[in-house]
């Protein structure tokens, strides 16, 4: 049996009630505020987990003026490659982009007992374009080229200080020896990491012509969001080189940020030419804490 709102009586239709109608009404209304303070309770666990895991945003505005998006601070990106130990047959520049595992596992450590907590691409959108509230000491993990030792080594040390990442992958490697498989990128996207793109087969994109940008963006961007089952709105260029000419063309095509490396950003296109510090592998822990401190 279905009864009216109390608000919809007025006190001559309250008087005429039966007292124990009203009881059983006040009761229930009683009951259900009690059970809505319990969920609530429930819930404050979980709010508080998903603000330590820097969840993305979903809804992102218009961009900002590129004055508006330089005029905020820069917050530290990280960009890793491999991370593994060395091997003999490394060349002295290979090093350079090996972080091997022990002295990962040593910067994890470092940016947690110092503060840090990890944001995502929608974050740093959202902060870009209309100055909305990031954690304390915020920082972007990447890694680029869809490596298998970010999935076995890189991952599950972010977990154990609830960090999250972006992956930036290349999708001619997955399924190769030594690279992530289709289902690896899904379980990293599953677990709150972000996929994005990183061409087909890392090809420069100042050299783009014609079908390039088919073969290099518009492909493997598909091929990421069948795996996910997310938009992919963000792309990283292979070795942080870019042109004026490419960002029209990502913008096209649906991306709303892109990532180099350290270069100045663009006066004009900040949001297409955000900076990336290489984590070297000659680095120490306390080396890569202060040129955090010092490139951002």
């Amino acid at each position: 049996m279905k009864y009216p709102v109390l608000s919809r009586f007025n006190k001559r239709t309250l008087l005429a009630l039966p007292a124990t109608f009203l009881i059983f009404m006040l009761s229930n209304c009683q009951s259900q505020q009690q059970q809505n303070k319990q969920n609530s309770a429930a819930n404050q666990p979980e709010k508080a987990q998903a603000a330590n895991t820097a969840a993305p945003v979903t809804v992102l505005g218009k961009a900002a003026s590129a004055a508006v998006v330089l005029g905020r601070k820069q917050i530290p990106i990280l960009c890793y490659h491999q991370i593994r130990n060395w091997k003999a047959t490394d060349s002295k520049a290979a090093k350079d982009y090996i972080v091997q595992e022990n002295d990962f596992r040593g910067q994890m450590k470092m940016l947690a007992d110092s503060g840090y907590h990890t944001i995502l691409p929608d974050q740093l959108y959202q902060y870009l374009n209309t100055g909305s509230a990031l954690p304390v000491k915020p920082i972007m993990l990447t890694f680029d080229d869809t490596d298998l030792d970010q999935y076995i080594l890189a991952a599950p040390q972010m977990k154990k200080y609830g960090f999250k990442g972006v992956f930036f992958i290349m999708t001619v490697s997955l399924g190769r020896p030594h690279y992530m498989s289709k289902a690896q990128v899904k379980e990293l996207s599953d677990a709150g990491h972000v996929i994005a793109a990183h061409t087909w087969d890392h090809h420069n994109v100042k050299k783009y012509q014609g079908q390039d940008w088919v073969t290099q963006i518009d492909k493997p961007t598909k091929k990421l969001e069948e795996i996910t089952g997310k938009p992919v709105k963000y792309f990283a260029y292979p070795f942080g080189l870019w042109n004026e000419q490419a960002i029209p063309e990502l913008k096209k095509r649906g991306f709303i940020a892109a990532f180099q490396l350290s270069e100045k950003r663009d006066t004009i296109e900040p949001l297409f030419t955000i900076r990336r510090l290489l984590a070297s592998g000659y680095w120490s822990v306390h080396t890569l804490s202060n040129n955090i401190k010092h490139n951002f």
